[in-house]
């Protein structure tokens, strides 16, 4: 059986993870358009360098928490793959092996002009800091205004979905929310999210967070 996981910002918010959008669209304070948005990297570089040198040093204060550690565990019965929007690495670090990021990763750089040029990076990103084809390092994550390169990946696995399990997301950021239009009539669908949600009738909607809602998951695969 073929299961894949859509997770966004509700699955690491359980782990100390800030939300990617609060309810007066700030992200730790920020305008997001300054500090998640091409066009705010060319504006003030230094500015957007040090907003994700912050992100990047909170990954080292927190852990996957149990909704990470149940998605690890179904890997020893079905075909799991992870689709996330999350740019944190907890999915990894509880052990899930196969795993897309669809807005990037914070612990990897890459190069502001070839984005082919990416790197592991555990440390802070300084203007100066060079690619090998000498231009600027910057955070490998997918900005608005920017393609999302690993969305096709995204949709072929989905596509082959006979169970897509939705978790901390509230299915308002594109294109990674379009993804529930590719899947086929036979897929059923699970949402675990305490919000409400523009999904019909059919898709199963545990109305939980992500830690509590695994416990009734869990039932559903006894």
């Amino acid at each position: 059986m073929k299961i894949v996981v859509l997770t966004g910002a509700g699955i690491s918010a359980e782990s100390g993870i800030s939300t990617f959008r609060d309810a007066n669209g700030l992200w730790e304070n920020h305008d997001i358009m300054e500090v998640a948005s091409i066009d705010g990297y060319l504006k003030n570089p230094e500015l957007v360098q040090d907003f994700y040198n912050q992100r990047r040093k909170q990954l080292f204060d927190v852990t996957p928490n149990a909704a990470h550690y149940f998605l690890k565990e179904l890997e020893n019965e079905f075909d799991v793959t992870i689709i996330t929007q999350n740019v944190d690495d907890l999915h990894e670090r509880a052990g899930s092996k196969n795993i897309i990021h669809l807005h990037g990763e914070l612990r990897k750089a890459k190069s502001d002009k070839d984005e082919n040029l990416v790197y592991d990076w555990n440390d802070d990103i300084k203007i100066g800091d060079l690619a090998e084809d000498g231009n600027q390092l910057r955070p490998a994550i997918v900005w608005f205004g920017e393609m999302v390169p690993m969305m096709d990946n995204a949709i072929d696995e989905v596509l082959k979905a006979d169970i897509l399990i939705v978790i901390g997301t509230s299915l308002q950021v594109y294109p990674a929310a379009s993804l529930l239009d590719y899947v086929s009539a036979k897929t059923q669908i699970i949402c675990i999210d305490p919000s409400d949600l523009p999904i019909n009738s059919k898709i199963k909607h545990i109305k939980k967070n992500a830690t509590q809602g695994i416990e009734d998951l869990k039932k559903l695969f006894k």
